[in-house]
């Protein structure tokens, strides 16, 4: 069983989306409690938290998901593969996700936590992505959510050109960011980040300069936008550091832009006149955005539909993967036993040897290709009589 439980922007807001992390956490170790996890995946960008589990069986009835979305099998790949896509992202076609979903099947597999099918699946997705975005124009001209962070400061500065931009995180986020920045041709730009040296490099690529983060306040003083996005775990800007650090008079003219989940900067900081959006204020840029890409979205649509068909069959070949591996096992076994005795009986075949060798492996390959492709077959079918009855057939004893 595959289940997919998540929350993302579709379905609520940033808050409530920061306040699942620790409601999924809990979730997972209730569900492991009572039922055997046999790979698991998690998947967390700024809009969205997600949860891959495979299972034996579970009643998803027994639990209380809150606000949480939950899918099952079809339904889950389905979601996944549309993910990767972009078509599930809030800024549709947007080409950071299939890098995230990369970054988070690598970590998996590395951890131990994924196997073969949470491996198949997001090679499947991975794959799917790749080919949706070159065979349409889903994201041909693609906003992200740093250009869409420019975006909303330009709708209430106008130009930015002669702006004073502060980029706070040299992570991902803050480098789509920055990269929507280098396309305004700004030159007034500064990066802070707690690693000095990502900040310098993110500079460098674009022509602006780095600080360190304890010189964080002197540069928001004289900042005209700011845009935030670090991994940290709390707000790193409260309502007393920029009342502290932004002179008055300049108050109500900063436009403060945070893309990070959990949020950098607490909301109270509105109270002081400043302009502050964050990742629930992208939603007329995104809806602006998947009306352009309607037509795309339906081609990617139907190749999903395909390739979706071509997963479900992998899969259920990886289910009787082990009665095969034992058939070839067994198979391999007698081969090399027999041809060894009829090496001992020939005696002296002046290295012809290979010959005979190969000859005994291509009878092997013939006579079970159409027994393990009539497995396969079967277990498409889901014909669990056909499956018993070949693991009884080709069950031998280790001592035979």
């Amino acid at each position: 069983m595959i289940l997919n439980i998540r929350i993302d922007h579709n379905t609520a807001d940033i808050s409530t989306i920061e306040k699942s992390t620790c409601q999924m956490e809990d979730l997972f170790e209730e569900i492991r409690n009572k039922y055997v996890i046999q790979e698991h995946l998690q998947l967390k960008t700024c809009n969205r938290s997600e949860l891959y589990l495979i299972l034996d069986n579970c009643n998803i009835d027994n639990f209380n998901f809150l606000d949480f979305v939950v899918e099952t099998d079809d339904d889950a790949l389905k979601h996944l593969l549309r993910l990767s896509c972009g078509l599930e992202s809030m800024i549709i076609g947007e080409d950071q996700i299939l890098g995230q979903i990369k970054d988070v099947r690598k970590k998996s597999l590395s951890d131990g936590h994924a196997g073969a099918f949470i491996n198949t699946i997001f090679t499947k997705a991975i794959h799917v992505g790749q080919a949706v975005r070159k065979k349409t124009n889903i994201n041909r001209g693609s906003i992200s959510i740093g250009s869409a962070a420019v975006e909303l400061a330009e709708s209430v500065h106008g130009d930015l050109k002669c702006k004073k931009v502060l980029i706070i995180g040299a992570g991902k986020m803050g480098t789509l960011v920055a990269k929507a920045l280098v396309e305004k041709h700004l030159k007034a730009i500064v990066v802070a980040n707690r690693t000095y040296d990502r900040a310098t490099c993110l500079a460098k690529e674009l022509g602006g300069s780095a600080i360190h983060f304890d010189r964080l306040d002197e540069a928001m003083s004289d900042a005209d936008v700011i845009i935030s996005a670090t991994g940290a775990p709390h707000p790193i800007l409260t309502y007393e550091k920029i009342k502290a650090a932004v002179p008055e008079d300049k108050l109500d003219k900063l436009v403060m832009v945070d893309i990070a989940n959990p949020r950098d900067i607490e909301e109270e900081v509105k109270e002081l006149g400043v302009k502050l959006f964050n990742i629930d204020d992208l939603r007329g840029i995104a809806e602006k955005n998947k009306k352009m890409r309607e037509s795309e979205a339906k081609e990617a649509e139907i190749i999903i539909e395909k390739e979706l068909l071509l997963l479900k069959k992998s899969l259920k070949h990886i289910e009787v993967e082990s009665l095969i591996s034992n058939i070839r096992k067994t198979a391999e076994k007698i081969r090399t036993q027999e041809t060894e005795k009829a090496f001992r009986m020939l005696g002296d075949i002046n290295g012809k040897e290979k010959v005979i060798d190969d000859l005994t492996q291509v009878v092997v390959d013939k006579i079970f290709c159409d027994i393990i492709k009539n497995i396969k077959t079967a277990a498409e079918k889901d014909d669990k009589k056909l499956i018993e009855t070949a693991e009884t057939l080709f069950a031998r004893e280790e001592s035979k």
